[in-house]
């Protein structure tokens, strides 16, 4: 287990959205380079950055042409690399998004896969032995875009071929297991690109759709875990301070699969989605009729959706590896969408003092606004919430010096649209409270990603909700009424928001209330 993990927050960046040092419209690595100290002041530690190689951006980077090439939008190699080292002289370490699963349709892998002819690529990507084939087996299928006589299989859009690393169950002549030669090299070919950015500096990877490699897989995943403990192997052996965080969101397959974390996303009907995003979407992608989020004030929440799923899973994973909690990412509604900044303060001081390892999406520290916008680079909902950083009120809210109608995406033009500069000036902001509270949990060891949770009180329909780190009890109370509780304990208030008190053996809370205390 890589060491650093235990005091790692992440930020997550979308490159082309974070800041243009160049002046084009379209963030960049330099960009990043120059907010480096902006993102440690706040407190954090750790960057994810959405991919930045070389892609036609039909899917904005997710459909990689060449792994191995900075995309030119961003900069070059030698940008990236500087990155790692700048970051690392600042305490911060940096994970690049790794895309496992497939390729773009122009990755000169497929382009040889595809020929008439076979090649040594032949068998990288998943093909039927005949054009004429309807798809079964959950895959989806393209035809009539290939010179071979077969169809491809995807894993998102069209221009997004699957990559072979075989199947479980071997159903069809064209099926290959996943012992095969073939796959075994799909297999080696990722390794060899992340051999390839770890030894230039890379401290890990985000991995997309890590669940997807196998296909007719079991219920578990086992193929796919067992290809992912393979490469753990490696990486143990040859870069033993290398993380890997699963786009999975089932912590005990992910972890058992050799992950060091696995984040928990808002799928339907997830313990997740209860606390944030409890709630319907219109056709703008905006939210809709009742929400039950918990860290609604008039939501009506109820914790026990999201710890009776939760804690099986801590307590299934605890001694393998971290949960990571996230304030939202690229592909999910910006909390300001439902949520207000107080709400949304109460959420993070949560997710950012339970066990484990927590990421926030850039700009969700200062409370951006999700956008109705139309679909760019096939964001097509998900786009509203990749706009630009707020950095300040001056031209394009101080993300470009680009004419406005040169910008990646349009910036929030909102008269009370939240920048980075006012925030850092009002000592109540959203982005001081962060601050405030990042301090605490690098100064508290109980408070970092250590397995040391206590549940005091957590009842269905009933208010707050109090938790146990080591020497410190924590509460809190999101709804719109006073709560306490009986806990026989006193303690010394290390950080509140609102009025709260741990005192006289009760935890009195106000309505929208935190505390942590030392007893």
């Amino acid at each position: 287990m890589p060491s650093w993990l235990e005091d790692a927050v992440f930020y997550e960046i979308y490159p082309q959205s974070f800041y243009d040092a160049n002046g084009d419209g379209i963030g960049d690595l330099e960009g990043i380079i120059q907010k480096l100290d902006y993102i440690r002041g706040v407190g954090f530690n750790a960057l994810w950055i959405n991919p930045c190689f070389d892609s036609p951006f039909k899917d904005a980077g997710y459909d990689v042409r060449d792994y191995k090439k900075v995309a030119p939008r961003y900069g070059t190699n030698q940008d990236l690399c500087r990155l790692f080292e700048v970051a690392h002289k600042k305490g911060i370490r940096v994970l690049l998004d790794l895309v496992p699963g497939h390729t773009s349709e122009e990755h000169c892998w497929f382009r040889e896969s595809k020929k008439a002819q076979p090649t040594a690529y032949a068998n990288r990507y998943i093909w039927t032995d005949s054009w004429f084939y309807g798809g079964r087996d959950s895959i989806r299928f393209v035809a009539g875009e290939a010179e071979r006589n077969g169809v491809y299989g995807i894993n998102f859009f069209k221009c997004q071929p699957a990559l072979n690393y075989g199947f479980l169950t071997v159903r069809e002549p064209w099926q290959l297991p996943t012992d095969h030669p073939d796959c075994i090299a799909t297999r080696e070919a990722l390794k060899d690109i992340m051999r390839f950015w770890l030894s230039q500096g890379c401290d890990g990877f985000r991995v997309d759709m890590a669940d997807s490699l196998v296909k007719n897989d079991d219920e578990n995943k086992g193929g796919t875990q067992e290809i992912w403990r393979n490469i753990r192997a490696m990486l143990d052996a040859e870069f033993p301070e290398a993380a890997l965080v699963s786009e999975w969101s089932h912590p005990p397959r992910a972890l058992s699969a050799g992950f060091h974390m696995d984040f928990l996303l808002d799928h339907e009907g997830s313990g997740y989605k209860s606390l944030l995003r409890d709630y319907r979407m219109n056709r703008e992608n905006r939210p809709s009729g009742e929400d039950n989020s918990f860290f609604k004030k008039d939501g009506h929440g109820d914790i026990r959706r999201f710890l009776d799923q939760y804690l099986p899973w801590y307590e299934e994973t605890k001694h393998r590896g971290f949960i990571s909690l996230i304030t939202g990412n690229h592909d999910t509604p910006r909390l300001r969408a439902n949520l207000s900044p107080q709400e949304m303060a109460l959420a993070y001081a949560v997710f950012f003092t339970l066990p484990g390892v927590p990421f926030l999406y850039y700009g969700d520290e200062i409370g951006m606004r999700y956008l109705s916008l139309p679909s760019k680079e096939g964001g097509y909902t998900r786009t509203g919430s990749r706009t630009p950083m707020q950095w300040n009120q001056g031209k394009n809210k101080g993300f470009s010096t680009a004419e406005p109608d040169r910008l990646y995406l349009p910036v929030d033009e909102s008269p009370d649209a939240p920048t980075v500069e006012d925030q850092e000036k009002d000592g109540s902001s959203l982005l001081n409270s962060l601050k405030a509270l990042l301090a605490l949990r690098h100064k508290e060891k109980d408070l970092q990603a250590t397995p040391n949770l206590r549940i005091l009180y957590g009842e269905r329909g009933a208010f707050p909700f109090v938790y146990r780190r080591g020497s410190l009890v924590l509460g809190v109370n999101p709804s719109p009424r006073a709560a306490s509780v009986e806990l026989g304990l006193e303690g010394t208030a290390l950080y509140t928001l609102g009025s709260c008190c741990l005192e006289k053996g009760h935890c009195r809370m106000e309505e929208q209330s935190f505390g942590v205390w030392r007893v």
